[in-house]
């Protein structure tokens, strides 16, 4: 995006605020760090609802810089292909609006479709890439030149005109130069691909390096994004330990599918390394990736991901799996626009897999069931299992379970599925299946997400398991009424404690937690409820103020209570709270239990959340940290349970206060001040907070917090105890917006903020 456009930002943010529009004005400065910082649970919330407001005002710019981040967060670090290529389509024709052509962003919703249509299938899409990149009026002068460049050197390479990638890349950078201006380490970066593709791989470790002290368009990516593509250059030359430095761990590249490809091609050159051990958990996720791009229309990453896992598999002896990636990369090149080499490539596969020679099995066909139980599960290796029971899978009853249950927890569900159906459902003998098995294939079917299949094999099941095999559907689909009729037939067909579960939880998600809560407790003396459901019901019963049924749950799980009636307001210790914020992140409150799953907020906090000291809350008693084994550690930790819902609200009121910290005693005169009327005060300063003399200009220590008034006390009333409490301070303390609100000295609180740069 060009500077300009920030400029705009700032004078539209204003203009906002102006007019009265704040949350507007604040959502639209926090977009861009929303798409950067992978916070995309409140961006696919956020920007779509800044764009529709956008549209009410007749606000075109603020729309597109709504939509165009939103599309940004989802081809970016989420690489997003087929699935946003009409949502760019659609933007690049939003830009040709009278209204909106003359904004200096324009070409960004070009670059955004590029690369969605690269994440799809680059060399598929190349030449329409070349086309509108090249289309782009864009000097180097603007900060969009960059990019459009680095996309063009993208797309070229796509194209198998590397040379031309290359020199474009000098070109650009030299007339960036030209311009007074630098490249952006992503256009170093492209330019180290192209020499990479051309096989000259010292150059491109020159390149990457000198590129590395570049300002990056996306700062928050640039380490594992670099770390990714020098741990490749470095493999590709042979300096294996260089190259293991380099890489980033999986834990840090899992979150980041946009560099899952590299770095995966990366670990396939290191190994047959002593520093990088290929083993069946790498597996899982390279299969976890490939199902990742099949959803997100990642074509081109799904075949590359296969092959690449398929050689590592044929690596490790895990022939049963090569095939079967092989199987899927010939399966995913249907959906190419250019597929190029891909079929002597998957043919090289499949080669690689007959040539080489699987592991024998630990036993005899009849003692390897046995020799499975008896396996270290820490130990074990599912993925030679898979091998060793496959050609018992299908035939006897025992393996297949074993069988199909581990192909589904590696990632083949399909398969799995397959081999059931085809003992129990094409067999004909379904409906007299055990219980066991209908289940495990159901599972198999809702994870490899063959509905009709599932639907298919319902039909011709008894009662109670045909509702249990649709309840469990519609769960997972999250068609909760359907889930709970489902449930509630299974429950009437005799079903048990299983379709209880999967009724109560329907009703719970359709907002009826009295119901839910019954269903389970109709239950509570049966032999088959376990502590989880029981504590499932007090949730459900707090959240309806069932406080029968709450009592009855926590003497079945041994909490004793001293009330025995009413509702339940005990005192039983502090914990934290979970709670979500407006930015998408999460907010640890501190607060005082008062029953088996309820909690009040002791501490204030600023207005624009949806919750307050006072609030009473439900949550699920759950630990979300476990206790620490350390005595020490135990008397200082304050458990954390996630916060479910709002009980009741206590109605408090927050207001900021800001100023230069007082005295010691006349900070804690001032605490007790508060503590008396038993109004939350908590402060958000932390001790490198500052403000300035107003005379000598010198840093003073700082202080500014919430405090929080329940709401038989007035802003008059508060207003007036500050004044009291504070009028023998050395530096005085500010409450602008309180002062505001009761209309009193609002120029002097005005003054003071002035004053000492509050």
């Amino acid at each position: 995006m060009d500077v300009d456009i920030w400029a705009w930002v700032g004078d539209t943010q204003r203009q906002l605020h102006e007019a009265g529009n704040t949350g507007l004005a604040m959502a639209i400065g926090d977009v861009p760090a929303q798409a950067l910082e992978g916070r995309y649970a409140q961006l696919d919330v956020l920007a779509p609802a800044i764009a529709q407001q956008a549209e009410n005002l007749r606000l075109p710019w603020v729309e597109f810089y709504a939509r165009y981040w939103h599309l940004i967060g989802r081809v970016g670090d989420r690489a997003q292909g087929t699935v946003a290529i009409a949502d760019a389509e659609a933007l690049v024709e939003f830009t040709k609006r009278e209204d909106v052509r003359e904004c200096p962003a324009v070409p960004g919703a070009v670059v955004a479709l590029a690369v969605a249509q690269a994440n799809a299938d680059g060399p598929g899409y190349a030449a329409e890439r070349l086309a509108a990149l090249s289309a782009l009026d864009v000097e180097p002068d603007s900060l969009a030149f960059a990019a459009v460049a680095e996309h063009y050197v993208a797309a070229l390479v796509d194209a198998g005109r590397v040379d031309e990638a290359i020199a474009h890349a000098e070109t650009a950078v030299a007339a960036l130069g030209g311009a007074g201006r630098e490249a952006s380490w992503e256009l170093g970066a492209a330019s180290a691909r192209a020499l990479l593709a051309a096989g000259r791989t010292e150059d491109a470790l020159t390149a990457l390096d000198a590129a590395t002290g570049f300002k990056p368009d996306d700062p928050v990516a640039k380490e594992h994004r670099e770390g990714v593509l020098r741990a490749l250059v470095l493999a590709t030359l042979d300096r294996v330990q260089e190259s293991v430095d380099a890489l980033p761990d999986l834990d840090v590249v899992g979150d980041h599918p946009r560099v899952w490809v590299e770095w995966s091609h990366a670990i396939r050159a290191l190994a047959g390394t002593a520093q990088i051990t290929n083993t069946w958990q790498l597996g899982r996720v390279l299969k976890q990736w490939i199902d990742y791009f099949a959803m997100m229309g990642g074509y081109r990453a799904r075949v590359e991901l296969a092959l690449v896992a398929g050689h590592l598999a044929v690596a490790r002896q895990g022939l049963w799996q090569a095939r079967l990636l092989a199987d899927l990369a010939e399966s995913a090149s249907g959906e190419l626009r250019n597929p190029g080499d891909v079929a002597e490539r998957i043919a090289e596969l499949r080669a690689a897999a007959d040539k080489a020679t699987a592991l024998p099995a630990p036993g005899s066909e009849a003692e390897l069931v046995g020799v499975f139980d008896a396996a270290d599960g820490f130990n074990a290796d599912p993925e030679r299992w898979v091998g060793w029971l496959a050609p018992l899978s299908g035939r006897d009853v025992e393996a297949t379970r074993r069988h199909t249950t581990t192909l589904g927890f590696l990632g083949y569900p399909a398969r799995g599925a397959d081999i059931y159906w085809t003992m129990l459902v094409e067999s004909g003998d379904i409906e007299n299946a055990d219980p066991q098995d209908v289940a495990y294939l159901s599972g198999l079917l809702i994870e490899a997400r063959q509905d009709e299949r599932l639907e298919q094999v319902a039909e011709r099941l008894p009662a109670a398991q045909r509702h249990l095999a649709l309840g469990r559907l519609y769960t997972a689909r999250e068609r909760w009424e359907q889930a709970a009729a489902e449930g509630e037939a299974a429950a009437t067909a005799g079903g048990g404690i299983e379709a209880a579960r999967l009724w109560s939880a329907a009703v719970q998600q359709l907002g009826d937690n009295a119901k839910g809560a019954g269903i389970l407790r109709d239950l509570l003396d049966s032999e088959e409820i376990e502590q989880q459901d029981v504590w499932r019901m007090v949730v459900m019963a707090t959240a309806a103020e069932d406080w029968e049924t709450v009592r009855l749950g926590a003497a079945k799980i041994g909490m004793p209570l001293k009330s025995s009636e009413g509702p339940i307001e005990e005192e039983m210790g502090l914990v934290r709270i979970i709670l979500p914020a407006p930015d998408g992140s999460q907010r640890q409150v501190l607060s005082v239990r008062t029953g088996p799953a309820t909690a009040r907020l002791a501490l204030p906090q600023p207005p624009g959340m949806e919750y307050n000291a006072g609030d009473l809350v439900v949550f699920e008693p759950q630990l979300l940290e476990p206790i620490p084994e350390s005595p020490e550690e135990q008397e200082n930790f304050v458990p954390p349970f996630a916060a479910v819902s709002m009980l009741r609200p206590g109605g408090y009121t927050s207001w900021f206060f800001d100023g230069a910290a007082p005295s010691q005693a006349d900070w804690t005169e001032f605490n007790d001040v508060m503590a008396e009327r038993g109004w939350p005060m908590w402060v958000y300063s932390d001790d490198n907070y500052t403000v300035t003399h107003p005379t000598s200009g010198e840093p003073l220590p700082g202080v500014f917090g919430w405090i929080a008034v329940p709401p038989d006390v007035s802003p008059v009333e508060l207003d007036a105890l500050l004044d009291d409490a504070t009028e023998r301070w050395v530096h005085p303390l500010a409450w602008l917006d309180l002062a505001k609100a009761v209309d009193v000295e609002v120029e002097r609180h005005e003054r003071i903020t002035k004053e000492y740069g509050l």
